[in-house]
């Protein structure tokens, strides 16, 4: 009987033989050991932190439901952990797509200035509000700028967006977003406390156009 004592210096094959054993330490340790590579791809695939969360006990739940299958002939058990990752994540990507997550996921940020007042967020004046939006919107980039002024100024969508400035969409979506936590990150800093962008943006819309 292997000791379990040591159970965190046993290799992967070992691991899951004593989990087939019913050893629950051996599985809080592989859990350990992958939990981190097992999320990093799934965040990067479904882009969202709870759903990759989500992926992530999914994973997990199908090591322990299908150990039995696993085959050393055909890899690892890095690679085996990896795969399931990668295919669950595939699969949830495809789900939230048909219903549209990804859409609403955009417009997040509306829905929190309709939940918000301007009493709620600084004591600031309008053209200061406005100022505030000019000094953070001149440290992004050229096409962080424009898109987050299509899209929260204008009210085009993502897919309208992207059109007009003729890139990909993959491209104006990663532009929108690096530039919303860039801008967030600058305003945080100005205002003293955590606020969004889009509320930021909303309340200082008439100023800064005008």
């Amino acid at each position: 009987m292997i000791d379990h004592q040591h159970s965190e210096s046993l290799s992967d094959e070992l691991l899951l033989q004593n989990i087939r054993s019913g050893c629950a330490d051996c599985f809080a340790t592989l859990f350990h050991r992958y939990f981190g590579q097992v999320f990093a791809t799934a965040f990067k695939i479904v882009r969202n932190r709870g759903e990759a969360e989500d992926v992530l006990q999914e994973v997990f739940l199908a090591i322990f439901l299908q150990q039995e299958r696993f085959d050393p002939c055909r890899g690892s058990v890095k690679t085996w952990i990896l795969q399931f990752a990668y295919f669950k994540s595939l699969l949830r990507r495809r789900y939230l797509r048909i219903r549209n997550f990804y859409h609403y996921e955009e417009q997040s940020e509306e829905r929190e200035l309709r939940s918000l007042s301007a009493s709620n967020l600084s004591s600031m004046s309008p053209g200061e509000w406005g100022q505030c939006v000019r000094n953070g919107l001149a440290t992004l980039s050229s096409k962080q700028r424009k898109v987050i002024e299509l899209m929260l100024f204008e009210g085009y969508t993502l897919q309208e967006s992207c059109e007009l400035m003729g890139e990909t969409l993959a491209n104006t979506r990663n532009n929108y977003y690096r530039g919303l936590k860039a801008l967030r990150t600058f305003l945080n800093a100005e205002l003293g406390h955590r606020c969004s962008p889009a509320v930021v943006l909303a309340h200082s819309r008439y100023d800064f156009q005008s």
